[in-house]
């Protein structure tokens, strides 16, 4: 090996040192954003009523219904009338949930934008674009 060869090796090997230690900085940076977003996102609820407020339910961050309070005149309806009610109130706090969980995610989300992949590091490593893309459903493999 000459010493040109040497040389570009030594070149490569510090591209490569300068995008790992970029890459570390920057998941450490985000390390604790992205516990203060879990924690948000664990603790959230969000709730949604019927126009004439005889329904209001509560979800969680995932829209997974937590909590239901129906009034008197909720149990004046009939029973269609109040199921499609208490559907109707879950679908929008769900709606609304899903909103407030992407406005949450959405500054941590948007700084992975700017880190480069694995693999144009490491060939062999995993796609950290790949993985994103399969938690927030973007793959054709994932379940809608």
């Amino acid at each position: 090996m000459d010493r040109w060869e040497r040389e570009g090796l030594r070149s490569a090997n510090n591209g490569m040192r300068n995008q790992l230690e970029h890459l570390l900085d920057s998941f450490e940076r985000q390390q604790g954003r992205l516990a203060d977003a879990f924690r948000e996102l664990e603790n959230a609820r969000t709730q949604a009523s019927s126009p004439d407020q005889s329904v209001e339910v509560t979800v969680d961050a995932a829209g997974v219904l937590t909590g239901l309070r129906l009034t008197a005149a909720a149990m004046r309806q009939t029973p269609e009338q109040l199921s499609s009610a208490i559907v109707d109130v879950a679908r929008a706090a769900a709606r609304q949930a899903q909103q407030r969980t992407e406005a949450i995610a959405a500054p941590v989300d948007a700084e992975f934008d700017d880190l480069p992949d694995l693999p144009d590091i490491s060939p062999d490593a995993p796609s950290l674009h790949e993985i994103r893309a399969f938690f927030r459903g973007d793959n054709e493999d994932s379940p809608r």
